[in-house]
């Protein structure tokens, strides 16, 4: 499949007036179709299924190059997946998407994406610790939201409980960020880890509570009783 044979059944897909909708709602200044999310997963899926993997991690890499805000989140969505056997490439390729990070539709999808493989290979946190020093928010960002895995996490082996010591770690260092985007990263972090770890929820908010924005302590202790 081509990258133009792409954008025309996304293309197919845009509804009148849509554009105009999202351009406002995401803040995009780049070129957008218009096509709702569900349909951009029925035809992610579609191509998942039908092409094999290194014709997808060309095709994810063209469509995010177009910069067509549907494209990118396109490219994304075609390579998320549990299981990618030999996924180096496609690992990549993600990595390589991360300091083109400036809208969060864009970079929650990727995230999702780079979550699968850093599940599949943990080690690649070695990569994503050194996000969390980057000059770039979206990079900084994006080190909480493709490891909100290890928040949701029951009953973890200790390597894990390690890992997830080790993000709250990081978690702990944007404290003093005032970006709303980091404050809500961090937020979202904890509101996950509340539901499968309240009490560690808990010690991390009286610890570092006082210090994030009203917004986020709320946020974060959305899901814990008596808080």
């Amino acid at each position: 499949m081509t990258l133009d044979d792409a954008l025309a059944s996304l293309k197919a897909q845009a509804e009148p007036g849509r554009a105009a909708q999202m351009a406002a709602y995401h803040k995009q200044t780049r070129e957008i179709l218009g096509v709702p999310n569900p349909a951009t997963n029925d035809l992610t899926k579609t191509w998942r299924q039908a092409l094999p993997l290194e014709e997808r991690v060309n095709l994810a890499r063209a469509l995010w190059e177009s910069d067509i805000f549907e494209a990118r989140i396109a490219a994304a969505k075609l390579l998320t997946q549990a299981r990618i056997k030999e996924d180096a490439a496609a690992w990549d390729l993600m990595q390589s998407w991360v300091p083109d990070f400036d809208s969060w539709a864009i970079a929650d999808h990727a995230c999702s994406a780079i979550s699968k493989r850093l599940q599949t290979a943990p080690e690649r946190l070695d990569t994503v610790e050194a996000w969390t020093q980057s000059d770039h928010m979206w990079s900084r960002r994006a080190a909480l939201v493709a490891t909100l895995p290890w928040a949701k996490m029951n009953n973890l082996k200790p390597a894990d409980q390690e890992r997830r010591e080790r993000i709250l770690g990081w978690a702990a260092a944007y404290v003093p960020d005032r970006n709303w985007f980091m404050q809500k990263a961090v937020a979202w972090w904890l509101r996950d880890l509340s539901k499968h770890d309240a009490e560690r929820t808990r010690a991390f908010l009286a610890e570092h509570g006082t210090a994030m924005k009203a917004f986020a302590r709320k946020e974060a202790a959305k899901y814990l009783k008596d808080s």
